[in-house]
């Protein structure tokens, strides 16, 4: 029976266990910190000692563990300091120049999500030449010679990297507050440009308002995605996904800013993108009934809602303030933690091992606490201070990632055993820590301004009998004075005094707490707060997925036979609940998908099953069609892309698909042909045809494999051995469809 947590000043007070707050205990599991007169401390996380020197910048609380932690966490930064990288899969492996910080101790490179992550969390405000360095190293040019402008990396991926993937505008979220360099932010804006007007031409779907490709971050696909994408990522390049485009957003305000300051006339058109942005996010990934927003949705032809939640695309919404104010505070409110922390998706996958799925990952934790202070949920504040010093303490280190309910970085349990990766002193999450000691609890911003929101039931641990607690981070003091008596659930700044070097808050319960005005969020009855979670819990685990729904054509209609407890999706929406559906054979495409119901919980969708008219057009680059009467088509290449495996590579197939029709301008969309086992799919275009002839041609794309930055790549096709942009097509597949199919609103 799963238990319901509550939340009280006992739970801090089992933090940590002795009168001087040296001890952490978690799980059956036990650590030590202790001090020395230097200012060292030695920790003995779980039996292993780890010796942790003195540090640049110093807490000094009535916890020594906290204090250990935060000088351990530097300690790290400061071993991810590096002045030449390497990876297998670049230059053979041996290391290339950088004056860079390293991702992790089993990750001696730079990728771009990790070190722009990394980067606004702490690292841009503590060492903002080697994070400046270390993602200057991520642009580049076009190797032609004559594509112009700077672009940012996507890396190695999904089907061959970007468009698949196409979360590489992280980069400006790592970028934005780091124009001290007059070089640098010349080269931002360069790069702010270019990337912006390829990923507009080619990511960027009119028919939703939205960016196509896959999840920020959770890039091992059927970890989760459906296990139907494991061998064919067609479907996660035509869908969309929260965290993704909420990083298009900020990339977007940036470049608003950026144009501004220049007097360039962009501005104004980047402002309404972004602002027709941030209302198809707020619009197409809300789910009512489930009170948060959905990690991703179906793709255009099918835009159907999926039961998947992932905290980084919250909590990453909250931060870009693109939710309105009370669906953010709901968001947080529901989504749900184990006694571990938060995972970083729900629900959980059972049949797939412990990576992304049933995990929690640090420097997410780091963000979700950020997003906790913005909405000033107290509950998710303390719990990810808790998850990330259980986390660091336990394991000696800011390892990449734990499993959920153990915070272990590893667990047996034989096929699902892991995590099943795992890196200490991983860059992310050394950068999550430092950000939950200067922001999370002493409320001290990149900015200067200190605006603390401390928890309540963890002034204990933290203050002992201290009045005061302090931070000095190398030029400043910063000092929280404890209040007389500790009421409501929350403490933050009453009064701020700036005196030299020191600046001193005393901390008071917020004023909500003591005259609350209204209501704050409540979690949903059913959302999980639970004190554990094994792979027998079904309020945990998603049901199984099911299989393609069977559809057959029955005189002048098609008939689908639907499951018990399996809802039936219809060109993007919920079909009527009855256990048949039967649907006009009306010379138009159709795509049906099936979801299972296990009480509140739903499965991810089916394959889909798309019936109707289709015409197969022999060929490889031009094609001919004449339309009967003015009909929306849509169109999908068969081909195949044997250029790399499915997991990673630079070479997806990216092509322009142009539609000329006699007497009328010509169209184009993107196409693209990720690598692939065997003949498949292309991502879809749609385009509306005027009555009579239309020829149809590829014409060339861009993909990862343009830029220099992959010249050294030798972990597969379209590096070293030059430019790759190709793929085996051997049809053009049409299907008329009726009208622009969007999601309902």
């Amino acid at each position: 029976m799963l238990k319901t947590i509550c939340l009280t000043a006992a739970l801090g007070a089992a933090l940590l266990s002795t009168a001087a707050a040296a001890d952490l205990t978690f799980d059956g599991r036990s650590a030590r910190a202790s001090a020395a007169a230097d200012g060292s401390f030695t920790l003995l996380a779980d039996g292993r000692p780890v010796a942790i020197a003195a540090q640049p910048m110093r807490s000094q609380t009535g916890s020594v563990m906290f204090d250990a932690l935060f000088a351990l966490a530097q300690q790290e930064m400061a071993a991810n300091r590096v002045d030449a990288i390497r990876d297998p899969a670049f230059n053979f492996g041996k290391p290339v120049d950088c004056e860079c910080f390293e991702t992790g101790e089993r990750w001696p490179y730079v990728w771009t999500r990790d070190v722009s992550f990394a980067a606004d969390l702490a690292l841009a405000r503590l060492d903002p030449v080697r994070t400046r360095q270390s993602l200057q190293f991520k642009l580049s040019k076009a190797r032609d010679g004559h594509t112009p402008g700077l672009f940012v990396a996507q890396d190695t991926g999904s089907g061959g990297s970007w468009p698949i993937s196409s979360d590489r505008v992280v980069w400006f979220l790592a970028a934005r507050d780091l124009h001290d360099n007059a070089v640098f932010t010349e080269q931002t804006w360069q790069a702010l440009q270019a990337t912006l007007a390829k990923d507009r031409a080619m990511v960027f779907d009119p028919r939703t308002g939205l960016y196509r490709g896959e999840t920020s971050f959770l890039d091992w696909r059927e970890q989760t995605y459906p296990d139907w994408t494991r061998q064919d990522v067609r479907f996660i390049g035509d869908s969309f996904a929260l965290s993704t485009n909420v990083l298009h957003y900020q990339a977007l305000r940036l470049a608003e800013r950026f144009a501004r300051e220049r007097g360039d006339a962009r501005a104004t058109e980047y402002a309404a993108w972004a602002d027709a942005l941030a209302g198809e996010i707020d619009a197409r990934f809300w789910r009512e009934d489930a009170g948060m927003y959905m990690s991703y949705i179906g793709e255009a032809a099918h835009p159907v809602p999926y039961a998947k939640y992932d905290l980084l695309g919250i909590s990453l919404g909250v931060l870009a303030e693109v939710f309105p104010a009370d669906r953010a505070r709901r968001a947080l409110a529901n989504y749900p933690y184990v006694e571990g922390g938060s995972p970083v998706v729900w629900p959980q996958e059972a049949q797939q091992p412990i990576y992304h799925n049933r995990a929690v990952w640090p420097f997410v934790s780091a963000y979700s606490l950020r997003a906790a202070r913005k909405v000033g949920d107290a509950t998710r504040i303390q719990r990810e201070i808790e998850s990330l010093m259980r986390g660091s303490a336990l394991a000696g280190s800011n390892m990449e990632n734990y499993e959920m309910r153990t915070l272990a970085v590893h667990v047996d349990e034989g096929a699902l055993s892991g995590p099943v990766v795992n890196s200490p002193r991983q860059l992310w999450s050394v950068a999550g820590y430092l950000s939950m000691v200067l922001e999370g609890v002493y409320g001290v911003e990149a900015d200067g301004s200190v605006t603390p929101q401390l928890p309540t039931a963890l002034v204990p641990q933290l203050f002992g009998t201290r009045t005061s607690i302090e931070l000095n981070d190398g030029t400043t003091t910063y000092v929280l004075q404890r209040p007389e008596t500790l009421e409501g659930t929350l403490l933050v700044a009453g009064s701020v005094k700036r005196n030299a070097n020191t600046v001193t808050v005393k901390l008071q319960p917020r004023a909500a707490d003591l005259h609350p005005h209204a209501a704050a969020p409540q979690p949903r009855s059913d959302t999980p707060r639970v004190s554990q979670a094994t792979p027998t819990e079904a309020s945990a685990f998603a049901p199984p997925t099911p299989a393609a729904p069977v559809v057959v054509a029955q005189q002048n209609a098609w008939i689908t036979i639907i499951p018990a407890n399996h809802q039936l999706w219809l060109d993007g929406k919920p079909a009527a609940g009855a256990s048949t559906q039967t649907l006009a054979i009306d010379g138009h495409q159709h795509c049906f998908s099936l979801t299972r119901r296990e009480g509140v919980l739903e499965s991810l969708h089916s394959p889909m099953t798309c019936v109707g008219p289709q015409h197969t057009l022999a060929g490889a680059t031009n094609w001919t069609w004449t339309a009967p009467e003015p009909t929306r088509v849509r169109l999908r290449l068969r081909y195949d892309n044997p250029n790399g495996p499915i997991n990673t590579g630079v070479t997806a197939a990216v092509k322009q698909l142009a539609v000329q029709c006699t007497g009328h301008s010509p169209q184009r969309a993107t196409v693209v042909m990720p690598h692939s086992v065997g003949p498949q799919d292309s991502t879809a275009a749609e385009f509306d045809l005027p009555k009579g002839s239309c020829t149809f041609t590829l014409e060339p794309g861009f993909n990862m494999s343009a830029l220099e930055h992959f010249a050294q790549y030798n972990g597969g096709k379209g590096g070293r051995d030059g430019v790759l942009n190709a793929a085996n097509v051997r049809a053009l597949l049409l299907a008329p469809v009726a009208g622009n199919v969007e999601a309902a609103r």
